[in-house]
């Protein structure tokens, strides 16, 4: 039975609580949070909960094993850093830092004192994500040339990070995890519409040593909700559609094949058109899943998915597209 605390219970932080007060296999002990409404919310609908608005407390309490971190993202580093500092294993809400600088620490540290470092990467532990994974593994798919994704609503508009920083980390912890690769280089362009210096729609690539690309879109200003993933491959094409209640996988069998030494366009382009495919995808809430990840680790010493090292390369790209943004997206090497 793992001892854990969570450490920022509004927005996001919810969910966590509701997920690790729920699973046998721990104990939710303790919940910190600066806001006494907060508290009083999580008081009343786990009353077996201690709560604090003492951050300290927490770090100080030696029953408590694991610290799982949803404080607002500039806080992450701190909060994470004394954790471990403490001899706790942490979970930290993506992104896992705001610098790469800050990330490369936290590795450091967690590596140094042997603890478990796990970010919230949340799509990683998507069924549907996974079935992508497994598409692009067993070849069903061919090769995939690039994949490419929107992640798009009216609001919430934040003021303390753009919309890269506050959605993207979604599509470059995905696209990394689906390649199995770091891109080679980063541009990005982008505009503040609504607040100066805040960007409100990101355009990025990504770009790979094989060749391969992937495209993200990410805004707060459009009138679509999408949450939506493409791939492209050279024996059929694939979308997530997580707006989709159901059926948020579609296969499409089309591909276009060249002919070698074929003359003439006509001869050299074969386009193909097959039907589509929707399968069928196991269930389970993505958090619950990844939750239980975590404490799997912990119980078996196992090294998360989306360990330290994942967090520090997907702000790593974070970061290059930043600078790509600030360099009106002139393309930065990684």
């Amino acid at each position: 039975m793992v001892n854990v605390a969570v450490v920022g219970a509004g927005g996001w932080g919810k969910n966590l609580v509701r997920n690790f007060a729920e699973i046998p296999a721990c104990r939710l002990k303790t919940v910190c949070d600066l806001s006494e409404k907060v508290l009083k919310t999580v008081a009343a609908a786990y009353p077996q909960v201690k709560t604090s608005q003492d951050l300290s407390q927490v770090i100080a309490d030696p029953d408590i094993q694991a610290v799982v971190i949803a404080t607002p993202a500039p806080q992450h580093y701190d909060v994470a850093r004394q954790a471990l500092e403490a001899g706790k294993h942490a979970y930290v809400e993506k992104p896992m830092t705001l610098s790469v600088r800050d990330s490369e620490a936290l590795v450091e540290l967690a590596d140094r004192k042997k603890l478990i470092l796990m970010v919230g990467h949340l799509l990683e532990y998507h069924p549907c994500v996974l079935k992508l994974k497994d598409m692009i593994a067993t070849g069903d798919l061919g090769d995939v040339h690039y994949m490419y994704m929107h992640r798009l609503n009216l609001g919430v508009v934040r003021k303390d990070e753009n919309a890269w920083w506050s959605l993207a980390p979604h599509d470059v912890s995905v696209a990394l995890f689906l390649f199995g690769a770091e891109p080679v280089c980063v541009t990005s362009q982008g505009q503040a519409y609504l607040r100066h210096g805040v960007e409100d729609v990101v355009f990025t690539q990504l770009k790979f040593a094989d060749g391969r690309m992937a495209a993200i879109h990410v805004s707060w200003l459009d009138p679509h909700k999408m949450r939506k993933i493409t791939l492209v491959g050279t024996k059929k094409m694939a979308t997530f559609d997580d707006m989709e209640a159901t059926e948020k996988i579609r296969v499409y069998d089309k591909s276009a094949n060249v002919t070698p030494g074929a003359v003439g366009y006509a001869d050299a382009i074969t386009l193909r058109q097959g039907d589509i495919l929707i399968p069928v995808v196991s269930g389970g809430e993505p958090l619950r899943i990844e939750c239980e990840h975590f404490l799997e680790c912990l119980r078996d010493a196992k090294t998360p998915r989306s360990d330290g090292r994942d967090g520090l390369r997907v702000v790593k790209v974070l970061d290059a597209a930043s600078r790509s943004l600030a360099a009106g997206g002139s393309p930065i090497k990684l």
